[in-house]
């Protein structure tokens, strides 16, 4: 008897357990990145904006590719992949940010697009198809190369950047003016502090690729070089930071996502 007591005293002064909370369902976005060796990995600024500037709510996925142009890059097949990945269910918003121009430019075969006719009817074109897909577009200027004159850049990209300008009012597209940033901030800082851009020191020679006993299946190999157009770390880190600050400015829909930082080169003294 004295047991069934104790028992029934200890049963009530239990506490019923408190119901799990109702679980909430994500609310994910994605930014697609589309463009050239500019924007892609390992040359970029596009790896290090996705590995250091979007929230776990913001799926990041890198699509440029080194070497296309806005003509070559649908051509190769580069651009439905894309459009696939905007057409991919369970994203609240999907944001496409498409930046070309360097390989537009005469004399490479293959690549370069006329400047007055087919270059804006790609950019028109993407905008256009990005709607279509239930994505919103972001146009992005080319990213200024690194050769000066006399002290001052010499803007080869300019006439490109003005049509990116031209096709994002005509279209009322969300537009991040990339090549007047970079110019800006190389004009004002100088040839020395620009070489910090570069994937090596101006003076060093290529690395050597590395070789194992057995390689039946090759590594891909970085292809490191100082170049004024390409991006090294310091170089891809300071220009992701420049593009998130710019893209939480613009596309303020997106600034909870993203996490903008001090640019990482500072001037030289």
């Amino acid at each position: 008897m004295l047991a069934l007591l104790l028992a029934a005293a200890l049963t009530a002064g239990q506490v019923a357990p408190a119901a799990a909370p109702p679980v909430v369902p994500i609310r994910a976005s994605k930014v697609i990145l589309v463009g050239d060796s500019t924007t892609a990995v390992s040359g970029g600024w596009g790896g290090s904006f996705c590995a250091e500037h979007v929230a776990s709510f913001l799926a990041c996925v890198n699509l440029a590719r080194g070497g296309r142009s806005s003509g070559s890059y649908r051509a190769e097949g580069s651009w439905a992949l894309a459009l696939s990945e905007m057409r991919t269910p369970g994203f609240v918003r999907t944001w496409v940010v498409i930046q070309f121009g360097h390989n537009d430019q005469p004399g490479k075969p293959g690549r370069s697009t006329d400047l007055a006719t087919e270059f804006p009817a790609n950019l028109r074109a993407y905008v256009t198809e990005t709607r279509a897909a239930g994505a919103v577009p972001v146009l992005v200027t080319p990213l200024s190369r690194r050769i000066y004159k006399d002290g001052r850049i010499d803007n080869d990209l300019a006439p490109w950047a003005d049509a990116v300008r031209r096709v994002a009012r005509e279209m009322d597209v969300p537009l991040i003016d990339l090549n007047a940033l970079t110019l800006a901030e190389l004009n004002a800082n100088g040839e020395r502090w620009a070489e910090r851009f570069a994937q090596l020191p101006p003076t060093a020679a290529p690395p050597v690729a590395a070789t194992t006993e057995t390689n039946d299946t090759p590594f891909a190999q970085r292809k490191l070089s100082f170049d004024r157009t390409h991006l090294g770390r310091a170089g891809a880190d300071h220009v992701a930071a420049l593009m998130a600050g710019a893209l939480a400015r613009t596309v303020p829909e997106m600034r909870p996502m993203l996490y903008p930082t001090q640019p990482a080169l500072l001037p030289l003294r």
